[in-house]
């Protein structure tokens, strides 16, 4: 492990790495991808085989294991080069299919190690919640080695996703920033949507990092940043994330294609009404900056768009889904015949023909609210603080 004083945190996985014992006997898979890393930057998997560990396959998620592909895409690489084990492509495999992708592999465990960065939407703890509906169906063990929430975890936003909208980008009931780590979010899901998934909850075990507290942000942790996803470049990246991704469900530019993902928004359609009317919104911890861009790819390529930077002032004061949501209820003011809501797209598992901002949201009710004109921000508030809408039984740090 690093010996920088400046690293408050040890992760779940460099504690497995110094005591391969805590990952119990037997042939181990592990879920990762390039996140999946020591505090010294050296990659989990070969780390591990190094220090004895029983490694005899890989498992990649959406962007797949080295982190290249876009959103909804992964990898095709069937042999980790670095290491020669096999990888398996778990994005948009799941039930039956899952289960034989785990029982074909031969492990008697796996173990997880990848870095989330707090929205009920980020897909990889969808794909942890997969793994473990068929690890339990399959009496696979399941072992997460825990991460910090790179938001911290003292703060909640958002309702609860209501199941009739469940999807890749919510499976159940979480809050749209859920306040959890990794190895909290697996307890909480073992203990309610585990065995209502798979008929019996999963044998889990977390491996808990040391001296991570919940008013920790990701700068906090002196833990080298790592891009979870192309699109997620930088700790400002995620500390809006939680609400500027909620622009995907609209005909907005979410600012994919540039070098700022999630710190712009833009259309084709706005003009300079639009960052003085958010400035005069008073939202807390955040400005606002006029700015004109030009995407290279996704929403909008090639075309001239205006839009707004957000550039945070106080972090501990932002509040990304209130902020995001207050954006969206101008944009509908400001402009009703251009701005528009898009409906859900392959990607997300379970989508139909609904709009894709209620799987984001979890239920249709902030675009009928948005719509009628009517406040949205009331639909912002959490159901508790982490520990409340929880259960203080699933924390594991002060």
């Amino acid at each position: 492990m690093s010996t920088d004083d400046r690293v408050a945190v040890t992760t779940g996985i460099a504690r497995l790495h110094a005591s391969p014992a805590l990952a119990g006997p037997g042939r181990l898979g592990l879920v990762t991808n390039h996140t999946g890393v020591l505090p010294d930057l050296r990659p989990a998997a070969p780390a591990l085989l190094d220090a004895g560990v029983r490694l005899v396959a890989l498992f990649g998620p959406e962007h797949g294991l080295h982190g290249t592909g876009q959103a909804g895409e992964s990898e095709a690489a069937r042999t980790d080069p670095g290491t020669g084990l096999p990888v398996h492509d778990t994005y948009r495999c799941d039930g039956e299919r899952l289960d034989a992708l785990l029982t074909d592999s031969g492990v008697d465990a796996l173990v997880y190690d990848l870095q989330d960065i707090g929205a009920r939407f980020y897909t990889y703890v969808w794909t942890m919640f997969d793994l473990m509906v068929s690890a339990a169906r399959t009496g696979v063990r399941f072992v997460v080695a825990d991460r910090p929430n790179p938001l911290g975890g003292r703060v909640s936003e958002g309702p609860l996703l209501d199941p009739a909208w469940a999807s890749f980008v919510g499976r159940a009931p979480l809050p749209v920033r859920h306040g959890l780590t990794c190895g909290e979010l697996a307890r909480h899901l073992n203990a309610r949507a585990v065995p209502e998934a798979a008929g019996a909850a999963a044998d889990l075990t977390v491996v808990e990092m040391a001296g991570w507290r919940r008013s920790m942000d990701a700068a906090a942790t002196g833990l080298p940043w790592i891009a979870p996803s192309p699109n997620v470049p930088t700790p400002a990246t995620a500390a809006v994330y939680p609400g500027t991704c909620l622009f995907e469900g609209t005909n907005l530019s979410e600012g994919r294609g540039t070098t700022q993902p999630f710190e712009i928004v833009g259309a084709p359609y706005l003009d300079a009404r639009f960052a003085p009317a958010l400035a005069e919104l008073g939202l807390p911890g955040v400005r606002f900056r006029d700015l004109r861009y030009v995407p290279a790819f996704h929403k909008h390529a090639g075309r001239p768009l205006r839009g707004v930077q957000l550039h945070l002032t106080d972090r501990e004061a932002f509040a990304p889904v209130r902020t995001a949501v207050a954006m969206l209820a101008t944009l509908r003011r400001l402009y009703p015949d251009d701005f528009a809501w898009h409906p859900a797209h392959g990607g997300a598992a379970g989508a139909g023909h609904r709009h894709f901002i209620d799987l984001l949201w979890g239920s249709d009710r902030l675009r009928r609210t948005v719509d009628a004109g009517e406040d949205p921000l009331p639909l912002c508030d959490p159901p508790a603080p982490p520990g409340r809408w929880a259960g203080d039984d699933v924390l594991l740090y002060a």
